[in-house]
This record gives structure tokens, sequence and C-alpha cells, in this order.
């Protein structure tokens, strides 16, 4: 079930960036140059307390774990994969992570990306069957709190094989890959309600068009923060993420539209 938005709660509190290690994207999707920005940069620049920090293979290298979440501390919340892009996981990266929880308090969750692995066409694997998100679960379990399990689901992951898997995550990311099928929004949101009930929900909002390699239309942006905010005050989200930091360097002006729109927010909530 969402958390309701009230007057009571600040906006900021519902917003997230989604963080990778800087020059993640360098080399991928086609940016218009290479970015040097680190994700507490980027979450100073955009004016967000909150930050998901999805990692690539060996980079940060674990032993680096550490000066990151040292580096988060001014932040109010994160969430720190323990599937990092391409859905790569190992055996140690749940017990990694929850030993980081220990130590940093600002540690709330973990996040599964590209949970669900394979083609666009076609039903994908997830990473862990069900018997292993009920173990990793137990090991969220930590003396002072609970941390919670997120898992990023696409638009073209709407499979009803995906129920299960789903209905032992706390928090569903949902994310349209393709700019163009934003205008669907509604429908295709309806769709991913039905297949989770009870998983708690947050709005993935793209800042470049990443399915194509293009800059993010900026009325079709404009479309999905809009209709994320309605959804949020109707409590059928509980926040938005903007992705990602590394591209808040670039001069585009999906990001510079998307600091505005914060800015402006925060003026009113």
């Amino acid at each position: 079930m969402n958390r309701p938005f009230t007057t009571h709660v600040r906006i900021n509190d519902r917003l997230w960036l989604w963080g990778h290690p800087a020059g993640s994207h360098n080399c991928l999707f086609s940016p218009p140059a290479a970015s040097r920005i680190t994700p507490v940069e980027a979450a100073c620049y955009l004016g967000l307390d909150n930050l998901l920090f999805i990692t690539y293979p060996d980079n940060p290298a674990v032993e680096a774990f550490s000066q990151h979440a040292i580096s988060f501390r001014p932040l109010e919340q994160v969430i720190w994969s323990i599937t990092g892009a391409d859905g790569v996981s190992d055996e140690g990266a749940v017990a990694r992570v929850v030993d980081l929880a220990k130590r940093f308090p600002n540690l709330s969750g973990v996040v599964m990306d590209d949970f669900f692995r394979g083609p666009l066409t076609g039903v994908p694997e997830a990473v862990f069957s069900t018997d292993q998100l009920r173990v990793i679960q137990s090991q969220l379990v930590l003396p002072d709190r609970k941390l919670d399990l997120w898992v990023a689901l696409y638009l073209h992951q709407l499979y009803e094989e995906h129920r299960e898997p789903i209905s032992l995550c706390d928090v569903l990311t949902f994310w349209t890959w393709k700019a163009s099928d934003l205008v669907n929004m509604e429908a295709t949101f309806s769709r991913a309600e039905l297949l989770a009930p009870c998983s708690r929900k947050v709005l993935g909002c793209y800042m470049y068009d990443y399915g194509t390699g293009q800059p993010m239309p900026t009325e079709l942006m404009q479309h999905q923060y809009e209709t994320g905010l309605h959804w949020l005050h109707e409590g059928r989200i509980e926040g938005m993420i903007f992705l990602a930091s590394c591209i808040c360097d670039l001069d585009l002006e999906a990001v510079e539209w998307t600091r505005r729109w914060i800015a402006e927010l925060g003026k009113h909530h």
C-alpha cells in the first residue's frame, strides 16, 4: 500500500535520484559529451535529498564501497543495489550492503536493477528465485530496522509470470524505456498496478531517451512529471525517481527543465 502524500510531508521526501558512479554512461547510449559528475554532486545540483545508488560490474570496486557510503552521509536516504546494471550480482552482494547499512543509518533499503533479464520480447528470467528472495528478505531485518527491498520493472516486462517475485518485494519502481510510450502512461501503469497490487510503487522518470539514445523530448518529460505528481497526490505512487546522475553535467535541456521543475515544486509543497 502506498503511503499517501499529505501536506505534513515534504515533497522532497518523495523525490529520488537514480545514481551511478561518475562517467558510467560515457560509452553507452550516445550521450552528447563525457560526464564527470558524482552522485552526490548531481543530487545537490537537482536539489534532491534521496539517492538510489546502482553499481556497474567492478564500478565501484567492493573495496571502495565504504568511501562512497561516506560521501552519501549528507543525504536523507540511500538505497544501494544488490543487483547492479545488467542484473549483475554475486553471492556476497546482500551481505556487503547489509554490513554497510549497519554502519550508515541513512541506508534504508536495497534495490535490484535489471532484475528481469532477457530480450525486449518474450518473458525474461528473474535474477533470483522466489526462495532466494525470501532468504534475502530475512537478511534485511536488522536489530534496529528493516531494510526495504526495491525492484525495477519495465513496461516491456509486464508478464503474469513476474507476479510472484514482485509480490516478495516492498517497493516496485516502474519504468518506460522508450519515450514514445509515455503517451500511454495511464494504461501501462494500470497494468503494473494489477500485477503488483500490494507493493508500494515509485515512478521512474528518465531525463534522457535511453531507448533511442536521443535527448528526451521536453513535452513528453513534462507529461510524465505532471502525471506522476498527480498520481502522488492520489496515493497511487509514493515517489518519483529521476534518472540518471551521470548525465546531470551535460547541459541537457531535459535535465535543466527537471532542475527548475523540482525547485518550483519545493516552493509550493
